[in-house]
């Protein structure tokens, strides 16, 4: 690997980090101010709002400068994000910021590695960005939740600036300013990864023609009968992970009586089991194989729904480890599909494009029904159960959808070679 490489994924791990870690602050600080429960289940989607908003732009917009330099002000936009929430800003609006950074970030991260690598290396760069993905959740969760706890706190807030009253006066503000020197590094390394010699593609003049593209290349995928099934699994895959978090915290808060800092390592063992489950798959799934794991989102649903009844952490862990499991295990078979499908019908770029955006967009619709739930009173317990309910119901309907697709390429196989014998005897 070329040495730019490791600064890039250098770049990634700590701007991750910062990433999860800010979530975990989040949510505390709105816990202290007394915000309603739907409040904190809006963080979700807050953050996957510009992912949705921007996706038919960002790329475009990647592409128009050194992908470096995207992501050094994809940093900067987070840290923008991070203040607005110490001065005052609602920690909703100043994390859907951050969640504006992190949806620039996104295509510049995975597009230089293709114009800095060799496509003989790209398999072994992208397992590298994925390994560190899910090591900067696990730990980035985790420190959040140190960094909110008592011990941890006590000692930031111990620290005092001569003639500067920097109003952070509490735990989460404490973390939160600890989280902006985070960036700063993840920014310090964008500005050492080196320049590539692949040209420059300037905006269009007019934004706005980038649209029909987007939306000609979402039809395209949605009507491939392959790419319909493979895309809709992932994208409520990515959906339910994304909430998974702060469902996780809300049933940790409910059902052992857990604060912030004991239930963020819960959230981290989902993690954990997610990395063992996609190993698993890697090493026993082949491409042909892929749909067998649909079944697998419809018991990721059940077990959601199950979480309900657990009230011991030591069966809490290995639970959230299966839970993990299975969806690592559905993901990356159904991932690998979706990028083979993809790449025939439209390139690579813009099925991640295509990708990015339904995933992010189902987040925000998970996010925002679960917020909702709990807005109108139902309780975490209640909400976890509708939730669960959704997610095993509509993968119920995908392994459906998939198993009236093979029914009609069947007869559309039949029909096609009695047109053949047809021809062939008036011929």
């Amino acid at each position: 690997m070329k040495r730019g490489f490791y600064t890039i994924m250098s770049a990634q791990f700590f701007s991750s980090l910062a990433d999860n870690a800010l979530f975990v602050g989040a949510v505390q600080l709105l816990r202290t101010s007394g915000a309603q429960e739907w409040q904190q289940a809006a963080l979700v989607p807050m953050f996957a709002l510009f992912y949705v908003i921007l996706a038919p732009f960002v790329g475009a917009f990647a592409d128009a400068l050194p992908k470096g330099r995207v992501m050094l002000y994809s940093n900067g936009i987070k840290i923008v994000g991070c203040l607005m929430m110490l001065f005052g800003t609602h920690p909703l609006m100043s994390y859907a910021i951050v969640g504006l950074g992190a949806a620039a970030y996104s295509p510049a991260k995975y597009g230089i590695l293709t114009e800095l690598l060799p496509a003989s290396q790209l398999v072994k760069a992208n397992g590298w960005i994925e390994g560190l993905t899910i090591s900067s959740i696990i730990l980035g969760v985790l420190l959040g939740g140190q960094l909110v706890g008592r011990t941890a706190s006590t000692y930031l807030l111990s620290f005092d600036c001569p003639l500067v009253d920097t109003g952070i006066d509490t735990p989460p503000e404490a973390a939160i300013s600890v989280l902006i020197f985070v960036y700063m590094l993840a920014a310090w390394f964008n500005t050492r990864i080196p320049l590539t010699d692949v040209p420059m593609r300037p905006l269009p003049k007019r934004l706005i023609t980038l649209l029909p593209d987007f939306w000609i290349c979402n039809l395209r995928l949605w009507r491939d009968r392959l790419g319909q099934i493979s895309l809709s699994t992932t994208t409520l895959f990515w959906g339910v992970s994304g909430n998974l978090r702060y469902i996780v915290l809300a049933w940790a808060a409910a059902a052992l009586g857990y604060s912030v800092t004991q239930a963020s390592a819960l959230v981290g063992v989902v993690a954990i089991g997610t990395a063992v489950g996609a190993v698993a798959a890697s090493m026993r799934m082949r491409l042909d194989q892929a749909t067998l794991v649909l079944p697998l989102g419809i018991g990721m649903g059940v077990l959601v729904i199950l979480l309900n009844f657990i009230t011991n952490v030591w069966v809490a862990a290995p639970f959230l480890v299966l839970l993990g499991g299975l969806g690592g295990f559905l993901v990356v078979p159904m991932n690998a599909l979706l990028q083979h499908r993809g790449h025939n019908l439209m390139g690579a770029g813009r099925s991640i494009a295509v990708q990015n955006f339904n995933e992010q967009a189902c987040i925000l619709g998970l996010g925002a029904f679960y917020s909702l739930s709990t807005g109108m009173g139902l309780s975490a317990f209640g909400a976890i159960t509708v939730f669960g309910v959704v997610v095993a119901g509509f993968m119920w309907v995908i392994k459906r959808w998939h198993q009236r697709n093979c029914r009609d390429h069947a007869a559309d196989v039949a029909n096609l070679l009695e047109v053949a014998r047809h021809d062939n005897l008036h011929g």
